[in-house]
Formats: structure tokens, C-alpha cells, sequence
């Protein structure tokens, strides 16, 4: 079996970007509370980094970054900002996904601490619906602490940071 590399994405990597994403929506049977267009991806990609992890030349897992003004017209991220809005330089994690051939493996941390290490000391604040309890598990192993609640379209939320604020 090909291993699997981590690293920055590149243009390259947008189709199987967006392939996974529309592989993990709702009707689909995904937990996804957004579907991001090619263009937003492309924009993204000079914002902060995005990560993916590569089997050859599969994407089978990403993890965005993004700052305030890339995602503040998503509305459940906007209204995340409003239970919490974070540290003056923190930054939106996610969304976070992973193939499902892929999952528990650890993928989405080894995602997470290659982006920590292109963004040390920054915070990152993220969103979960609280019926999500394998993506709050996995977070809560990654040192994520929750900061606040929040519901959004007739769905309960979980805001969390890292480094948890003190």
C-alpha cells in the first residue's frame, strides 16, 4: 500500500479537494456544515495554508486554515465568531475531513500538527455539532478545549480553541 504523505496543498490538489468535500455532505451521509466553491479553495490557498494528505496522488484527507475575513460570510462560522471570536491573531480551523477508508488512523491530528507547525503559537477556533461525537473525541485528543455553545439554523454547536485560552 501507497503510504501517505502530509503536506501543504497546492492547485493541483483542488479537484480531490472538492471531490472528498462533496463526498462528506450531509445528503451523502457526511457531517459537513459547509461546501466551499473551486474558487474559494483557489483564494484560500493564498490566505493561510491548507493541508491535505496524499495517498500517491489521491487526496484522502484536508484541513483548512483561514482567517476571519476568508469565512465571515459563512453563516455558521459567523455566528461561531460571535459565541467566540478568539485571539486578535487566531485563525478558522477547517473544515477538517478525511476519506473514510482512511479514518482512525490518526490523519486528522498528523493534518493538524503539520498546519501547527506553519502556524506556531496561533490559535485555532473551530465548530462541531455537538451530535458529532467522533469529530469531538478526535479534537478533544488533539488537546482542543471547548470556549462556547452556540446553535445556528436549528443545530446545536461546540466551539473549541488551541491552545485552550487561559
Amino acid at each position: 500500500m501507497t503510504p501517505i504523505e502530509i503536506g501543504r496543498a497546492t492547485p493541483e490538489d483542488i479537484d480531490g479537494i472538492l471531490a472528498l468535500q462533496e463526498a462528506n455532505q450531509p445528503e451523502r451521509g457526511g457531517t459537513l456544515s459547509a461546501r466551499m466553491p473551486r474558487a474559494w479553495f483557489e483564494a484560500a490557498l493564498d490566505d493561510l495554508p491548507i493541508i491535505v494528505a496524499r495517498r500517491g496522488t489521491r487526496v484522502v484527507g484536508f484541513l483548512v486554515a483561514a482567517s476571519r475575513d476568508a469565512v465571515a460570510a459563512v453563516p455558521v462560522i459567523a455566528a461561531m465568531l460571535r459565541a467566540y471570536p478568539g485571539a486578535a491573531d487566531g485563525y478558522v480551523y477547517g473544515p477538517v475531513c478525511v476519506a473514510a477508508a482512511e479514518r482512525g488512523r490518526g490523519l486528522a491530528g498528523a493534518m493538524f500538527a503539520a498546519l501547527r507547525a506553519l502556524l506556531p503559537g496561533r490559535e485555532a477556533i473551530l465548530f462541531i455539532r455537538t451530535d458529532n461525537v467522533a469529530s469531538l473525541s478526535a479534537h478533544a485528543r488533539m488537546g482542543m478545549r471547548e470556549v462556547a455553545r452556540y446553535e445556528h439554523d436549528g443545530a446545536a454547536f461546540v466551539a473549541l480553541a488551541h491552545p485552550s485560552p487561559q
